[in-house]
């Protein structure tokens, strides 16, 4: 509770005249034995005497002891302290003020939140880090209690953070302690309330309060008063832990007070609904730890322990540290402490900061140690640092690093003061010194990498703010000030390079009279404060001071310090530009400016100068090439950093080129040095190779060996020309090249040069380079030895463009003596007895051929054949001529070895494989080899015939065919065989087909070769036997017990009944000799027929064959067939006629099956007469017509017609109609006698003759103007009797009004096959009020009417028509300033505002100009709507603060909302009058040329200006001197003592009329012979007096240069004439490259921010369960988009209940809608029945106002019923179900009892929906069953309750009066209420599917927008880097250089001071000819 609440708690007591309570708690510390508990003293109505009484009696004190009563904080209580007690004061009985506690007590304290807590709690989010870590930010709040603390300390101040790690002492905690005053208990209550600052809190008792005294100023407000709002402390403990123990013992005090507060105190007292912000205090004597837990917080222990001689001190103890907390004080523990340095700065160092070039000796010197120790556990080493020993903070690295200060102070209203402190960091040869954050800078190139030759830090602050900020000397880390605009970089290029602005940092020391944030991180108000007007700065100068021109005085300390400290580099000899590709990074590597010398440090180094580097690995030397300047640059140019490429010399040694930094040039290396250094390397390099052959076995130059003659072994030396032998190339022993020689072996072959060997040789100590035995010379032919020096690294033959040292040595190989033979092919196969010779091929060892000696005799061997020879040949090859091969041959291709032996070879044997075959044919042989053979007539005759050759071999040869003939009898078949390929073969002859053979017959059969005329013939003889095969069947019919027999004829035609069986049938079989043929089983079994596949075999061995079944259609004849299959088949066939059995039914043939209802079926209905098998009969006639009947529903009989059709023989009926009756098919029956047949026709609907309105709704349609109807218009085309017609042919057409226009999708279309036609009416526009649309058939000019369809159409609230735009039009807008306020209300159809626009489709367009016409011009500015505020309406889009054009003239604003990509919706254009803004300066409208003027006698070199108009101008250089006289001042300065010139008449000054703003200098000349320094340049200041004196005007100055002679006068002109040219164009250029920068800026800023969004929905995507690694392209979301939305669609597509009622007020202004879409009911049954008992108020509308309610009445003729929500009486019914009393159930209820509107979903609208069922439901009650209700109700009723209605999920209804049953009360099925029923929800994974398509959209549009802006921006940069900007830069730079040259011969033109002409003028000339005129000497010269 705050104070405010108490005293108007205790007001209120008052006035009702009672005394608040009031009573204070004793501690009896008197005794030392043990701890006593507090009495309470009730002392509301005692004053202190009675007190005094009260604790005597209390406490049984006697009259004589002595005892004092103190509080806490030990004030000892005395009459005017006791008045001040407050109800709840703890206080203390003691001996004595000084006694010691016995025991600890405790103190109740209550530390309820101050009200600043609601005040300001929305300030400031505490620890806002800008992703930092928020540890360093909560240390520096408890140390700044410290230091507020330790502020008074005379002595050291010691503040001390301790990180105590080690789990086994009780850790983690941390512990801040310091030696300062400490705290009371009051203040110790006080530190526990929340934002109770030190201005308002009380400290003690009022008459020991002294109140907050602000501290006096000191240098850099170091005043230690930064502990200030009574909130960081707080904040900070429960920031870094979960519990904090505050221990404080205060000065004069022998207490210590120790007050603890934890997270899991305040819950537990929030469990048990306690006080949460109450406490109590412990009071204790040091030391004393009795109430420690030692086991859990052991280091706490010794933390009490060390109390002990404590004067005053504070320790915050903070426990449960997060671990993540304790992993970053690890593992960081040098950034958090150097940040805690840098923020603590100048109170660790003291003013001047940690200067080291100073060190300690310094008036300013700090008595404060911050000390830091981090303990883990054991053996882990402690981590000790004190702050005062952080020497890489940034500070540290800015004072260090500067060489010149500025010092300035500012001051604004009242006591607000910021002192201010600029350094310079000055470039020094070749890189910047402007420090780099050591934890924030990027690595930059080392030292040692000489291929990155860029500047380090080559942009020195580069883009950094200037200033860092300190708030009572503690950095305020958020806060940082980029510049004033008097240090700014300026616009325009003056003596300072604007590099030299990148090279200050600064620092402001601010007091409190700026805010800051209550977590100290930010400042609220410096920068503007610092901006305002009305802020001075002034210059500092040892302490003092000074009112001059900030902005001069900082310019030339800048210059001052650029010129003395900064050290560049002179590039000259400018060559060309190049591109570098040895930088690695690409952005870097073009342009590259080239020169061939360079001007450095007073030394000169050129082209072709040979320089020795340093700092590089190894130590290069060589001569330089060129020099590179990074930038695009044309002549000679200072400038910074830069490289050197440099040839590496000796160039044999090295050839090689090296790029380092110039930086890297050893400028004390000695140019005789270098060369000695290069000469001796010369000297070492090889010359020759020395070759020797140790065992003696050398090869001299063409040799010829033998093949297989080694060769070696070799060593070789390296010898240099002193005849030295040397490994290794001249260099360094680390890093020097190794030298190696490779030998080579070179086979000449005759396909080319083949490398045969190749071997490095590595030096060795003890062989030089040996090459080991090479005994692979085994080709024939030439070779080549090469052996070559080269180097280990390099392997290469040359090295600098010189060959190494090489050796060549040329031979040959050739073949050795024949060791060996091989034997030839040989033509293959050999054939018995024919001749072949055997070639034979003689090698050397190495396979090489070679030629034999003459004697040699081959021997063959073969172990079953005998072989011989003729002789042996010798040629080319040696052949064994003529060999023969005899024998007998048992395996046919079977192969024999022959063996060849030759004597006195190595290899003397060698075998080959022939493959042998039979000799030329010789003897026929046939098998068998009997005189006579036998066989039957009609078989064929089987002989064996083989060929043999001489020795009985079976032989095979091309043509060889063995022929037989047959002879003895006429036409006897001729056979062959062929045996070519094997010899031999079966000769099978044809059958033997003799005609009669009654008896055997001899036959002669003759076998011979024809193509072999020499093989013999051959005779066998053949006798015949005549044949037993069948040759015949019979077929015959036999019945049963009858001998009668029926033999059938063949192919005999049979008549017999369709259907019959025909049986009995029997066969018989006959022989050649017409013998029968006895039936066995293999003779029947190969009996087959066709009727059957199913014969038994048993049957057949009878004689019997299978019953055949006559088919059943008497159509044609039919084939059966008999056959006995065999070698030969035997054949006998018959055919069956079938004919019609007897009549049996009716048959009827329909021509057509389908017909139109009304219309005569086509065609004539045939019916006829058929048997069983439908085959057709001949039983009808004419007269049987009468006979016949007809019938069917809805049958037409009159047009019914029968006939007799003769020629068919059949009936016909015709005249079938049908009418009546739906469409479908119908049976048609025909009865003859007793048979009857039925056939179905298809019955389809009418012709059309009328259209309908499927589900025709309540007409009119309720439509909004705009919209379309939610659900289509569906016509039918029915015909006479109402059927659907579907005549595709009928085109239904609609037909509108003239003032209603309908956006349809067709407006007339065909029917489908259904015969219907749906009209989507998407748009419908109109006039308010009811009309018609018209909807007819037609066919050609046939009509068919249709329905009309009425509409009544409501104007659309949502649409917007109108733009209202309302701002002060009387304001005056001024150049520059700010517009008013234009509020944009978007009016609709309806005449209000709509809500639902987005401010992003809402922009302003701003130009010049006029009014005139709709649109505005393409130059338009266009502005974009403001941010809304809480306080302004929902339906108000304003444009604040927009900027006025700083061009005063007549403009025009226009408004325009985007309704989508292509329609926009105008304002009216507004014309707007911009007037100048307040008077500034004076200035003409055109800058004139820089005149020059000389003192000669002619007027015209003496005039300043002919005619110069000035104006008074606003700052924006608008006319603004409108109603301002007065004059101008002309007057003419000059730098320093310099002599200034006079104007005509003598003049010092010129004065001119000034009217209305407005002056004209005219004919403003000097006075001739005027004084003044010839060259000097003056200033003419032109200073207007205005009578208003109110009014301040800057004077227009102009520079002039002054000459003592026209010559002179004329070369000046000249000058300053291109020099104001170039300076103009170089203005222009730069404001072109400044522009293009700014665009730079912007556009690397939206590519920053479109990449942080993308990362932002990144991270939103990944909580939304998303891959994102797969989200790399605008497709790929989309892809996973549409896959969301059909997931999405598939949900929405399931079955769902919904709400039928169409509803087209919904959106209107101020309407809900209908009550059936206001809630959604998830169960099924739930919903059915709450519909059903609200079914009449479903589709009731509600809205939120009467009037709106009205608006619905009169639209719709009173036909809609409304209920508006303000007139609904409504209170919050929060009342259990009946059954519950006081919490309590008063019964246990069945079937699950729950309020109806429990059971509704809202959602939209909560509250007004809550309302509205509220009224309709009341209290209704859901349950289960009837059994339930009734039992419920019986309870409640019992119970004396009210029973409200109850609902059964069943569908049943009981009533509040009880009753029950019967239709009214019984919901029907959910189908019947005919969507009149509440929806369902969507499925849970809904929400979450939509969430993520929101989410992925968002996505998609950051990705194309990220894209678009990179692409944006690297077109830009694309531009930047074009040829016309690389044109413009050159040119710029090339008249920049002009402009230089050109300034600097004015500045060097002589200044002679011409003062003769006013002696000349005060005294006589002296005639003295001996004196020659100034002039004359000057012509003379």
């Amino acid at each position: 509770m705050c104070d405010e609440t108490k005293m108007t708690e205790a007001g209120a007591e008052r006035d009702r005249g009672e005394k608040p309570p009031k009573s204070v708690s004793v501690y009896d510390c008197r005794s030392e034995s043990s701890a006593a508990s507090a009495r309470t003293i009730d002392i509301a109505d005692m004053d202190y005497s009675g007190f005094l009484r009260a604790l005597t009696q209390e406490f049984s004190l006697s009259t004589n002891e002595t005892f004092v009563i103190s509080t806490t904080d030990r004030g000892e209580i005395d009459a005017q302290l006791y008045k001040e007690l407050v109800d709840g004061k703890t206080l203390l009985l003691l001996k004595s003020m000084n006694q010691e506690l016995p025991a600890a007590n405790q103190e109740r304290i209550e530390f309820l939140p101050h009200y600043h807590t609601l005040v300001q709690c929305g300030m400031y989010e505490y620890y806002a880090s800008e992703g930092q870590k928020a540890l360093p930010y909560a240390f520096a709040e408890l140390i700044d209690n410290a230091l507020s603390a330790t502020a008074k300390n005379t002595g050291i101040r010691t503040i001390e953070i301790r990180l105590l790690f080690d789990e086994s002492q009780g850790g983690p905690a941390i512990v801040v302690m310091d030696n300062g005053c400490g705290m009371t208990s009051k203040q110790l209550n006080n530190w526990a309330v929340y934002r109770l600052s030190k201005f308002i809190r009380e400290n003690g008792l009022k008459s020991e309060e002294s109140g907050y005294v602000r501290p006096d100023p000191v240098p850099r407000s170091l005043n230690s008063d930064i502990s200030y709002f009574g909130v960081g402390g707080k904040q900070a403990v429960f920031y870094i832990g979960q519990s904090v123990r505050m221990i404080s013992k205060p000065a004069g005090s022998p207490d210590v007070h120790e007050f603890v507060m934890s997270k899991e105190d305040f819950e537990h007292k929030e469990m048990n609904k306690q006080d949460i912000y109450s406490g109590f205090i412990r009071n204790r004597k040091p030391g004393d730890y009795s109430h420690v837990n030692v086991n859990e917080e052991q280091f706490l222990q010794t933390i009490v322990t060390e109390e002990y001689g404590k004067e005053s001190f504070t320790a915050v103890v903070i426990t449960g540290i997060q671990q993540e907390h304790v992993t970053y004080l690890k593992h960081n523990f040098s950034l958090w402490t150097r940040e805690l340095a840098h923020t603590y700065h100048y109170y660790i160092h003291g003013v001047d900061g940690n200067d080291k070039k100073k060190g300690r000796n310094t008036d300013h010197v700090s008595n404060i140690d911050i000390k830091i120790s981090l303990f883990d556990r054991f053996p882990r080493v402690p981590l000790l640092m004190n702050l005062r020993e952080v020497d890489n903070d940034m500070q540290t690295l800015y004072i260090n690093s500067c060489v010149s200060t500025f010092e300035f102070k500012a001051t604004g209203a009242g006591d607000s003061l910021v002192e201010g402190l600029i350094r310079y960091h000055p470039f020094l040869y070749d890189q910047e010194t402007y420090p780099l954050d050591p934890y924030a800078a990027s690595a930059g190139p080392t030292e040692d990498e000489d291929e990155d030759c860029i500047i380090l830090n080559s942009e020195a602050r580069g883009k950094r703010p200037i200033f860092e900020c300190f708030w009572n000397g503690r950095l305020i880390p958020y806060t940082t000030l980029s510049e004033f605009e008097w240090c700014a970089k300026p616009k325009k290029l003056g003596a300072v390079p604007f590099e030299c602005y990148n090279r200050i940092s600064g620092v402001l020391f601010a007091n409190d009279r700026f805010q800051v944030s209550t977590n100290k991180l930010t400042f609220m108000d410096l920068e503007l404060q610092l901006r305002d007007k009305g802020t001075i700065f002034t210059k500092m100068h040892n302490g003092q001071e000074q009112r001059v021109n900030i902005q001069r005085e900082f310019t030339n300390w800048l210059k001052e310090s650029h010129e003395r400290f900064d050290k560049q580099v002179m590039f000259q000899g400018f060559v060309g530009s190049v591109t570098r590709t040895d930088v690695t990074t690409k952005r870097l590597q073009s342009p590259w400016a080239k020169f061939q010398a360079i001007k450095w440090d007073g030394k000169t180094y050129k082209k072709g100068q040979n320089v020795k580097s340093v700092k590089t690995q190894p130590i290069l030397y060589g001569s330089i090439v060129n020099f590179f300047l990074y930038g695009e640059h044309e002549a000679d140019v200072y400038a910074t950093g830069g490289c050197v490429q440099i040839a590496l010399e000796p160039k044999e040694l090295y050839n090689e080129l090296r790029i380092i930094p110039i930086s890297k040039i050893d400028r004390l290396a000695t140019p005789a040095a270098i060369k000695k250094k290069i000469d001796d390397e010369l000297a070492k390099l090889p010359d020759r190779l020395r070759l020797t052959w140790p065992e003696g076995n050398a090869w001299a130059e063409n040799d010829a060996r033998p093949a297989g003659t080694p060769m070696g072994p070799i060593k070789v030396e390296i010898l240099n020309k002193k005849g030295e032998s040397m490994s290794r190339l001249p260099g360094t022993a680390i890093n020097s090249k190794k030298l190696l020689i490779e030998l080579k072996v070179i086979w000449h072959s005759p396909k080319g040069d083949v490398q045969t060997n190749s071997h490095i040789g590595v030096h060795s100590t003890k062989w030089e380079y040996w090459f080991k035995t090479m005994e692979n010379f085994s080709k024939l032919g030439k070779y080549t030895l090469h052996l070559q020096t080269m180097s280990d690294q390099k392997p290469e033959s040359e090295w600098a463009g010189k060959r190494l040292p090489n050796y060549t040595l040329n031979f040959s190989i050739k073949e050795g003596e024949a060791v060996s033979f091989v034997l030839g092919a040989i033509s293959s196969p050999v054939q018995v007895g024919v001749p072949f010779s055997i070639p034979l091929d003689f090698r050397d060892e190495f396979d090489y051929p070679t030629q034999p000696s003459c004697d040699i005799k081959p021997q063959l061997e073969c172990g079953s054949l005998q072989l011989s020879y003729e002789g042996t040949a010798f040629g080319t090859t040696c052949v064994i001529k003529n060999v023969r091969a005899m024998g007998k041959i048992n395996h046919p291709n079977k192969m024999y070895t022959v063996k060849v032996h030759i004597p006195g070879l190595k290899q003397d044997s060698q075998s080959l494989q022939i493959a042998l075959q039979p000799g030329p044919p010789h003897t026929l042989v046939v098998f068998p080899d009997d005189d006579v053979l036998s066989v039957e007539n009609r078989t064929p005759a089987n002989f064996k015939v083989e060929v043999h050759d001489e020795y009985q071999n079976i032989t095979t040869h091309p043509k060889l065919t063995v022929r037989c003939q047959l002879l003895g009898a006429p036409d006897l078949p001729v056979d062959v065989v062929d045996c070519s390929n094997t010899g031999s073969g079966h000769l099978l002859t044809k059958p033997l087909l003799l005609k009669t053979v009654n008896a055997d017959q001899i036959l002669t059969a003759k076998f011979n070769i024809p193509n072999h005329r020499t093989v013999a013939c051959v005779e066998r003889q053949l006798r015949v036997l005549p044949s037993s095969r069948i040759s015949r069947l019979e077929v015959y019919r036999q019945e049963e017990d009858s001998d009668d027999i029926t033999v059938l004829q063949n192919a005999e035609r049979i008549d017999w009944t369709a259907g019959d069986v025909l049986g009995k049938l029997c066969f018989r079989m006959y022989d050649e000799g017409n013998r029968l043929v006895s039936l066995l089983p293999k003779l029947t079994s190969k009996i087959k027929v066709n009727w059957t596949p199913d014969i038994s075999a048993e049957q057949l061995s009878q004689g019997k064959l299978p019953p055949l079944c006559v088919p059943s259609q008497a159509q044609r004849e039919h084939f059966y067939q008999v056959s006995f299959h065999d070698q030969h088949t035997v054949n006998f066939s018959f055919f069956i006629v079938p004919r019609p059995d007897e009549p049996e039914r009716l048959r009827v043939n329909l021509s057509e099956s389908t017909v139109k209802m009304g219309e005569i079926l086509s065609g004539n209905i045939h019916v006829e007469v058929v048997d069983q098998y439908g085959n057709k009969t001949d039983c009808l006639n004419a007269d049987i017509v009468k006979y016949l009947s007809v019938s069917a529903d809805g049958l037409d009989k009159s047009a019914l017609a029968i006939e007799w059709q003769a020629t068919g023989g059949q009936l016909s009926v015709r005249g079938v109609r049908f009418v009546g009756g739906s469409p479908g098919p119908r049976e048609l029956c025909f009865k003859y006698q007793e048979m009857k047949e039925f056939v179905r026709i298809e019955v389809t609907a009418g012709p059309p003759v009328r259209i309908k309105l499927l589900e025709e709704p309540e007409m009119p349609f309720q439509v909004v103007n705009g919209q379309g109807l939610d659900t289509p218009l569906v016509m039918q085309l029915c015909d006479e009797w109402g059927n659907p017609s579907p005549d595709q042919r009928i085109v239904i057409t609609m037909k509108t009004q003239p003032q209603l226009k309908i956006k349809s999708s067709v407006s007339s279309q065909p029917v489908d096959a259904e015969g219907k036609a749906c009209f989507i009416l998407e748009n419908i526009s109109g006039p308010k009020g009811e009309h018609q649309l018209e909807f007819r058939g037609s066919f050609g000019r046939k009509g068919i009417p249709g329905p009309v369809v009425k509409l009544n159409v409501i104007p659309d609230p949502n649409k917007p028509v109108e733009l209202s735009i309302k701002y002060d039009s009387a304001a005056t807008l001024r150049a520059g300033d700010v517009f008013p306020v234009f509020t944009v209300v978007v009016m609709s159809e309806e005449g209000t505002p709509v809500r639902n626009i987005c401010p992003a489709n809402l922009s302003m367009l701003l130009w010049k100009g006029i009014a005139s016409g709709s649109y505005p011009p393409s130059t338009a500015s266009t502005l974009k709507c403001s941010k809304r505020k809480d306080t302004e309406k929902d339906d108000c889009f304003c444009f604040r603060d927009k900027q006025i054009p700083e061009l005063a003239g007549e403009y025009v604003v226009q408004f325009v909302l985007a309704l989508d990509k292509t329609t926009h919706l105008w304002s009216k254009q507004i014309s707007l009058n911009v007037v100048p803004n307040k008077a500034m300066r004076l200035a003409p409208e055109t800058p004139p040329p820089t005149p020059v003027v000389s003192n000669s006698a002619m007027p015209a070199n003496r005039t300043l200006l002919d005619s110069l108009p000035l104006k008074i101008m606003d700052q924006y250089s608008n006319p603004a001197g409108e109603g301002l006289d007065g004059k101008v001042i002309v007057t003419v300065k000059g730098s320093g003592d310099m002599v200034v010139p006079l104007f005509e008449n003598e003049e010092k000054s010129v004065s001119y009329s000034l009217i209305k703003g407005e002056a004209l200098i005219t004919d403003l000349a000097l006075l001739e012979n005027s004084p003044g320094v010839d060259g000097a340049e003056y200033i003419l200041q032109f200073i207007p007096e205005i009578r208003q004196t109110s009014v301040s005007i800057a004077p227009y100055i102009l520079p002039f240069r002054f000459c003592n002679d026209s010559e002179y006068q004329k070369v000046i002109v000249s000058f300053t004439k291109k020099k104001d040219r170039l300076s103009q164009t170089i203005l222009m250029y730069q404001e072109i490259f400044e522009t293009n920068k700014q665009l730079t800026s912007e556009l690397e800023c939206q590519v920053r921010d479109a990449t942080q969004k993308l990362k932002e929905l990144k991270s939103e995507l990944m909580k939304s369960g998303l891959d994102v690694s797969e989200l790399t392209t605008v497709s790929a979301v989309d892809k996973i988009i549409n896959n969301k939305k059909a997931v999405l669609s598939r949900i929405e597509s399931l079955p769902r209940r919904k709400c039928g009622i169409p509803d087209p007020f919904k959106g209107s202004p101020h309407v809900l809608g209908k009550v059936g879409h206001l809630a959604l009911v998830e169960e099924e049954d739930a919903a059915k029945v709450i519909s059903w008992h609200i079914l009449g108020d479903m589709d009731c509308v509600v809205t939120e106002t009467t009037s709106a309610a009205m608006k619905i009445y009169e639209d719709t003729h009173g036909r809609q019923q409304v209920i508006p929500l303000e007139t609904v009486h409504w209170r919050p019914n929060d009342r259990p179900l009946p059954h519950i009393r006081n919490g309590s159930p008063l019964f246990r209820p069945v079937g699950n009892p729950v309020f109806v509107k429990d059971m509704l979903i809202f959602p939209e609208h909560v509250e007004s929906c809550n309302k509205v069922f509220a009224t309709l439901l009341g209290d209704t009650i859901l349950i289960d069953d009837l059994d339930s209700a009734n039992d419920y109700r019986r309870g409640v009723v019992q119970n004396k309750m009210q029973c409200p209605t109850l609902l059964t999920r069943q569908g049943e209804r009981i009533r509040s009066n009880g009753k029950f049953g019967g239709l009214q009360n019984k919901a029907p099925s959910i189908e019947k209420l005919r969507g009149q029923v509440f929806g369902a929800p969507l499925p849970k994974g809904h929400k979450h599917a939509s969430h993520q398509i929101e989410l992925l959209q968002q996505y998609q549009v950051a990705i194309q927008k990220a894209s678009d802006v990179q692409s944006e921006y690297g077109s830009h940069l694309q531009y930047l880097q074009s040829p016309e900007m690389k044109r413009k830069q050159q040119d710029l730079q090339q008249q920049k250089e002009e402009l230089k040259e050109l300034e600097y011969s004015l500045a060097t033109t002589p200044k002679r001071v011409y003062a003769e002409g006013v002696k000349r003028r005060l005294e006589p000339e002296t005639s003295d000819p001996s004196v020659s005129s100034k002039r004359s000497r000057r012509k003379k010269s």
